[in-house]
């Protein structure tokens, strides 16, 4: 079954009573003609209401705030996926010549997702990279971006811990190593420079078996959380690759998010006013939504929950602080 259930679980303790928190989540995985959100529930300890809006990038941000004071913050998502089959596309085959031509078109269509970011600067590093895969591509847009995907998956050895949140390609570069997210925004480097939009991507790996692949997986994917690419191919048709695994997305890759980095798509970022120190934890669950039998079910939202918050449309919202975390205000 491609029918998953995703529980997503950020605690915050602290030292000392805080108050005013002001929290903005990016958790409620995408829905569109590939992949269906079935159910999305958001709660938080201590209670509260919040409002919810769609950002530039088309995915759903809640927000909430927590003004009384409280020594603990429980955030906790739970969301039932169901993910469908991607069809091929023509469009992977695209010439890269025939690309270029139309290359200014493009570069103002999707220019968020060209540009350079913090996170991915245009580095005159990657020209090696973009001049070897240019070599393995068979001359096509698609073959381009999975040649760039194998050569970082290739050359780059996946180290826990080998950079932070923060990271730029730049320290991926000096080291050769880094993880999912590092990867990923290696291979939008790449491509970028090269002149081809792509979009990073956040979400769930879901476990394997119990092979050796997949017990790397599970090391890699982290607590299943996991980073990956979209390419644009043209009219609005993308190919996912993942640098970190080096295989095909498929129908265990589930979408929470797109940014043009990690900075648009951080899962949980904040604020709070105090003089009080804090200690983070965060759990990720990722099953098949089916129960002892093998029958297939969605969880019903229990009495006494939090009441969905009301939803409205406005612009994007400036981020308050780096993800998973929240920031002391004096």
């Amino acid at each position: 079954m491609n029918r998953y259930r995703l529980v997503h679980i950020t605690e915050f303790l602290y030292d000392g009573p805080v108050s005013e928190s002001y929290n903005e989540v990016r958790l409620r995985p995408i829905h569109d003609e590939r992949q269906s959100c079935l159910s999305f529930r958001l709660t938080t300890t201590p209670s509260s209401r919040g409002v919810a809006y769609r950002d530039a990038h088309g995915n759903w941000v809640h927000q909430f705030n927590v003004l009384p004071e409280h020594r603990h913050l429980k955030i906790e998502a739970e969301s039932v996926v169901l993910v469908h089959e991607a069809l091929g596309s023509v469009a992977e085959r695209l010439p890269l010549a025939d690309f270029d031509k139309r290359s200014q078109k493009t570069t103002e269509e999707y220019f968020d997702y060209v540009a350079p970011s913090a996170y991915v600067p245009h580095l005159s590093e990657l020209e090696e990279m973009i001049a070897a895969a240019e070599g393995a591509s068979n001359g096509t847009v698609g073959g381009f971006a999975q040649a760039a995907s194998d050569i970082i998956h290739q050359r780059f050895r996946y180290v826990k811990g080998a950079t932070h949140v923060h990271s730029s390609i730049a320290h991926s570069l000096s080291l050769g190593a880094g993880v999912c997210q590092d990867f990923a925004h290696l291979l939008l480097g790449v491509v970028r420079k090269r002149g081809i939009p792509a979009r990073y991507v956040s979400g769930y790996l879901v476990p394997g078996s119990h092979s050796a692949d997949a017990r790397q997986e599970e090391v890699i994917g982290g607590m299943a959380s996991h980073a990956w690419v979209e390419v644009m191919m043209g009219e609005d048709s993308w190919l996912a690759l993942d640098p970190t695994l080096g295989k095909p997305v498929g129908l265990r890759h589930l979408r929470v998010a797109y940014g043009r980095d990690y900075g648009d798509v951080a899962p949980v970022r904040g604020v709070y006013k105090g003089h009080a120190g804090q200690s983070l934890s965060v759990d990720v669950r990722v099953r098949p939504a089916v129960d002892d039998a093998g029958r297939e079910q969605i969880g019903q939202i229990p009495a006494g929950t939090v009441p969905p918050p009301s939803i409205i449309e406005r612009a994007q919202q400036p981020a308050q602080q780096a993800a998973q975390q929240q920031q002391q205000q004096q």
